[in-house]
């Protein structure tokens, strides 16, 4: 019975009131099996731990989150049939957790009214919320990945001047993923003179050796990896074999988890990931408090070793922005209060995660501030690169700030491309204080 009728029940069999038990349903969409789950695992793990502390600590502001896991085996297919599933239940909102299925319910969540939080992945595009109204590709898109990258490689070589005449190769997962941070890439060429060399590899990529074979015969002088799953250490073992320096390859964010390396071991030493912001983060007082209140008490999700490692901690982080976009909708629409899709994508679109309510939410030095708004469905374009050096992952680089005087025109115009071949107008002024 659920704790509703239960309350209710208890209510007049005592002669009481009856009691209205408010919930937030978070349907979560995973994918625990297939080739992808040893990296979807645990940040569904990570995701449903966070939702767990919050109900350990009364819920958000009283309201407690039920939720429901959805095998999606990263299909596209099977997302949009767990979606349908799912959306009838009064979904809060969706984490699509694949780029093909953001692709897929883009077209169907304005109709249904349930924003959509793709954070590091998705459309690049979708950061402008005058035409995308419900999507929110959080702290970070595939151009700010992209752009981040180069500017390290840049920095190492001394300068965007010295890029030119290189030689950059692009080993990508041919899907909607991998193919996203091509437009940036190009545009960066014709800025700076390199030459990009695009290789795409069947997914799920476990075959590559015709791809390092062209990249030992081309010889880059980087290489980007767009990497998922099996992928991953599959070029890395495979730029082993053929001798390509694993100093001179960096990987997305999706590439750059304790998954992808553990099985090259020192194999993959040097090799380096741009970040979405956080990497492994097991000093953080969120993990502490994860391990403290759920995991001590036989309550987590997984195994306790993986808490506060890359992946996990994306799925955690994913799992926060979901819970203070709804947080934020009760502050106007009333706190204790279930709030509706539109109410939560408000809350989406007017995150204020300053310092002070980052270091309260135990994730001082994880991330910096967040802050939406009606034009700006991102919030963050920071990012960092981290470095394994054979046992662990560690920080790299400084902070990098992802290069707007470019990529805000490369926005705007995709952007209003979309809205032309949707016939869709832009979001009025009005529409944005709605």
């Amino acid at each position: 019975m659920k704790l509703k009728s239960i309350a209710f029940v208890t209510s007049l069999l005592l002669g009481l009131p009856a009691l209205a038990v408010t919930e937030q349903f978070f349907p979560v969409l995973v994918y625990r099996t297939g080739a992808y789950a040893p990296n979807g695992t645990p940040w569904a793990n990570g995701y449903v731990d966070y939702l767990k502390l919050v109900n350990a600590r009364g819920g958000m502001n009283g309201v407690k989150i039920t939720f429901e896991e959805c095998e999606t085996g990263y299909a596209t297919d099977r997302s949009v049939e767990c979606y349908e599933r799912l959306k009838g239940k009064g979904a809060t909102l969706f984490q699509p957790l694949s780029t093909g299925a953001t692709f897929a319910l883009t077209e169907k969540a304005p109709g249904d009214k349930i924003p959509l939080i793709t954070a590091g992945y998705g459309r690049s595009e979708s950061a402008d919320g005058g035409v995308f109204k419900w999507n929110f590709p959080l702290l970070g898109t595939y151009w700010v990945a992209a752009d981040v990258l180069l500017q390290h490689i840049a920095k190492k070589e001394g300068g965007w001047d010295k890029l030119k005449g290189k030689k950059i190769a692009l080993v990508y997962h041919d899907s909607p993923y991998g193919k996203e941070p091509i437009p940036l890439l190009q545009e960066r060429a014709k800025m700076h003179g390199f030459e990009l060399q695009l290789l795409p590899v069947t997914a799920p990529g476990v075959e590559q050796k015709a791809t390092w074979l062209q990249v030992r015969q081309s010889k880059p002088d980087y290489s980007l990896l767009w990497g998922w799953g099996v992928m991953n250490s599959t070029a890395l073992k495979e730029a082993q074999a053929t001798g390509y320096p694993r100093e001179k390859m960096y990987g997305v964010w999706w590439a750059g988890a304790e998954p992808d390396v553990k099985d090259v071991g020192d194999g993959a030493k040097g090799y380096s990931a741009v970040t979405i912001q956080h990497g492994a983060e097991p000093n953080a007082k969120v993990v502490q408090d994860v391990l403290k209140e759920l995991h001590a008490k036989g309550q987590g999700t997984g195994p306790k070793e993986e808490v506060g490692q890359v992946l996990y901690m994306r799925g955690l982080l994913s799992a926060m922005l979901g819970v203070e976009g709804v947080k934020r909708a009760q502050e106007r629409f009333g706190k204790g209060k279930h709030m509706d899709g539109e109410q939560v994508r408000w809350g989406l679109e007017n995150l204020a995660l300053d310092q002070k309510k980052l270091d309260a939410l135990g994730l001082a030095g994880v991330m910096r501030p967040v802050s939406t708004s009606c034009v700006d469905h991102m919030g963050s374009s920071w990012a960092r690169v981290h470095s394994w050096d054979g046992k662990q992952w560690k920080f790299s680089s400084d902070w990098y700030q992802a290069d707007d005087s470019l990529i805000k025109p490369m926005v705007r115009a995709t952007a209003d491309k979309y809205a032309a071949d949707k016939k869709l107008t832009r979001r009025t002024p009005e529409d944005c204080q709605s």
